[in-house]
């Protein structure tokens, strides 16, 4: 049994030109060129989050990561959610609130708008990357008959079965089953599933097996070689890690998020729109704790509120106060290392196949 889990898993490898099937996630404003090359030097695969990459931005990353090494790397976006209805007086609510956290919020940073997402699919298909990957939903045909033409894999971050479906419907060469324990943004097509079902990777996994023909990339809550181990087990083909490289050597983020995320436990993490009007799993900081008041505002609908936010994180950050800060982490936080990420790669994949040996 434990042969045929390896064996599954190795095939992966293969097929994506990876040493270890260990992926590292393709987090938006987290994933420097330089972490993501210490991945694949430790024999996984890289990634970009481009989400908010103007597309010359994006070729200079590829471009980078190529001069770093030879290995294999994916490129990310968010599908676009439909427009934000506007609300002046809420806006205005929140822009009061947000100005107990940090500098003024002016009028116009609920303008806030993300680089154009048509020009950016060109710049995919430009730069021409092994493996393109969506969240937040699915591309269209057209733009995937385009990938398929040039020999590109996609990846599709899902969070339920149903999602799973429809990825494979639409095209889809492998999923990526992202459970409620992840850090940062939840991957659900609809905003509000985000919520309303929060499928844990446990159970996500073999019922994602079970329903479709592809290969299962887990994400959620892996940071080591037993959440690895337990991942394949289940069914997936390969694992997805975010927050256990954010301590890496090689990672770019605040200290104090650092050590906030060294110090979490699981229950130290919530699921909160306050920093983007998306949901995600975060340090549960003191705004984001305060948000969540009954008597404080709603948070508005994405973009609009990463616009709002957009100072106070700016100087959290700078200033390194993880009060006010956009501390993304999952609830395996804890486990992250700092050490190389080349080693963490390396390490966490020998412990897994011990595990399974």
């Amino acid at each position: 049994m434990n042969k045929h889990i390896i064996k599954r898993a190795e095939n992966f490898a293969a097929e994506f030109g990876v040493t270890h099937p260990i992926l590292i996630g393709p987090m938006a404003g987290a994933c420097p060129v330089n972490l993501s090359v210490a991945v694949a030097e430790g024999g996984g695969m890289g990634a970009c989050g481009a989400l908010l990459m103007q597309p010359d931005t994006m070729k200079q990353w590829a471009s980078e990561f190529r001069t770093g090494t030879s290995g294999p790397f994916q490129m990310n976006l968010w599908i676009p959610d439909e427009t934000a209805e506007r609300n002046s007086d809420h806006e205005n609510e929140l822009r009061a609130f947000l100005n107990q956290w940090g500098p003024e919020v002016s009028a116009e940073s609920a303008n806030d708008t993300p680089p154009d997402f048509h020009a950016q699919c060109e710049a995919l298909l430009d730069i021409a990357p092994p493996v393109i990957s969506s969240i937040m939903g699915l591309f269209d045909a057209p733009f995937v008959d385009r990938i398929k033409a040039k020999g590109i894999k996609w990846f599709a971050n899902v969070t339920t079965v149903e999602e799973a479906i429809m990825a494979e419907t639409a095209g889809a060469d492998v999923v990526v089953a992202k459970g409620f324990e992840a850090g940062g943004h939840s991957g659900a097509f609809k905003p509000e599933d985000a919520l309303r079902y929060g499928v844990g990777l446990m159970s996500l996994i073999p019922a994602i097996y079970d329903s479709v023909d592809l290969p299962i990339v887990a994400s959620g809550g892996i940071a080591d070689g037993r959440t690895t181990a337990a991942s394949l087990m289940l069914g997936a083909s390969a694992v997805q890690i975010g927050t256990g490289f954010l301590r890496a050597t090689e990672s770019t983020i605040a200290p104090a998020w650092s050590d906030a995320i060294g110090n979490a436990r699981p229950e130290n993490t919530i699921l909160t729109k306050a920093f983007s009007g998306r949901a995600g799993r975060s340090i549960a900081t003191r705004y984001a704790l305060a948000m969540e008041r009954a008597d404080s505002p709603k948070p508005a609908p994405y973009p609009i509120q990463r616009g709002l936010t957009q100072a106070m994180r700016a100087a959290a950050t700078k200033e390194n106060k993880i009060d006010c800060m956009q501390a993304w982490a999952g609830q395996s936080a804890a486990m992250a290392q700092v050490k190389s990420a080349t080693h963490i790669t390396a390490n966490i994949w020998s412990s897994a196949t011990e595990l399974l040996a």
